[in-house]
């Protein structure tokens, strides 16, 4: 008995790590001053190899305008690639942001 209560207390110590790491904020603001108007945006995890859904969902970003994205894929992750795909068609790729520590990012001209 004694075996199996250090190893439910060990469980849970190793969960009350765990729990504050999964739990940080992947929200950042991204703010658009390009002077153009936003038609895509894209942050996909370093790993994977294509770009994830369009948070945009068919919807602009007007320069001066901010979206609210929360970044997060479920698996913890805290690096992640941004891409902006503009309404003249030019796009601008951002790599390795760290969406654990910035609350916002700017796309500039």
């Amino acid at each position: 008995m004694l075996s199996f209560r250090s190893a439910a207390i060990a469980a849970l110590m190793v969960c009350a790590v765990a729990a504050p790491a999964a739990a940080k904020n992947r929200k950042v603001d991204i703010i658009n001053k390009t002077g153009h108007t936003m038609t895509s945006f894209f942050a996909s995890n370093v790993d994977e190899e294509s770009w994830e859904e369009d948070m945009l969902d068919g919807d602009t970003l007007k320069n001066g305008e901010t979206l609210e994205a929360d970044i997060n894929d479920g698996t913890g992750a805290c690096i992640f690639d941004f891409k902006a795909v503009f309404a003249d068609g030019d796009s601008v790729v951002k790599r390795k942001v760290d969406v654990c520590k910035v609350g916002e990012f700017t796309f500039l001209p």
